[in-house]
């Protein structure tokens, strides 16, 4: 699917997991990674943070693409967790990991994506929240799992797609938000705009 009117997509992400939930929709896109500053330091909540990185992510690729004739729309998009009043991104080390991981066992936390979306005439900007239960972890899971490489690269340092998912007991809200875009959304918007199905 490229949409109507053949449209030229452009996904402002190197996540595979992010490559792979738009090629499940048959959506046909070219991948140019953001070299933005992500560095955000005024106080916002969960939601509104994944909003603006979206959409930082998004304008740094559409910039670095002017001139072009095809004039794209850039898709933009960030994924982070929240527990106990706390932001939790990708961990830093192994022990950051760990930390993470112990705070989440037991307890229920919430995935916020945000999505920017860039089209030529106007630009649409979500988030997305969904509800990841845990059950209780030991300290030895906790280890084995670092220990597997899975956690290092991904926000709250758990992937629910891999081996991660053995420790969600519940879930409430869109799957593929956890994973790290909001695809249902997602593709209200395009339809909502006719420019799917």
């Amino acid at each position: 699917m490229n949409g109507k009117n053949n449209i030229k997509w452009v996904l402002a992400s190197q996540s595979p997991r992010r490559k792979e939930l738009l090629a499940q929709i048959g959506l046909s896109f070219e991948v140019v990674v953001s070299r933005a500053d992500e560095n955000i330091t005024e106080e916002l909540s969960p939601g509104e943070l994944v909003e603006r990185l979206s959409l930082i992510k998004a304008e740094a690729v559409r910039d670095s693409l002017a001139g072009r004739e095809d004039a794209p729309v850039v898709i933009g998009a960030d994924t982070v967790v929240y527990h106990n009043g706390r932001i939790l991104g990708k961990p830093k080390d192994e022990e950051d990991a760990f930390l993470m991981l112990r705070s989440l066992s037991g307890d229920t936390h919430s995935v916020f994506t945000g999505v920017s979306i860039l089209f030529p005439d106007g630009t649409v900007t979500f988030h997305s929240e969904t509800k990841v239960t845990f059950d209780e972890l030991s300290d030895a899971e906790i280890r084995a799992y670092i220990a597997s490489g899975e956690p290092m690269d991904k926000a709250g340092a758990y992937g629910i797609q891999g081996l991660g998912g053995a420790f969600v007991t519940g879930i409430e809200g869109e799957y593929a938000n956890v994973v790290g875009f909001p695809i249902g959304e997602f593709c209200r918007i395009l339809r909502k705009k006719g420019l799917l199905g």
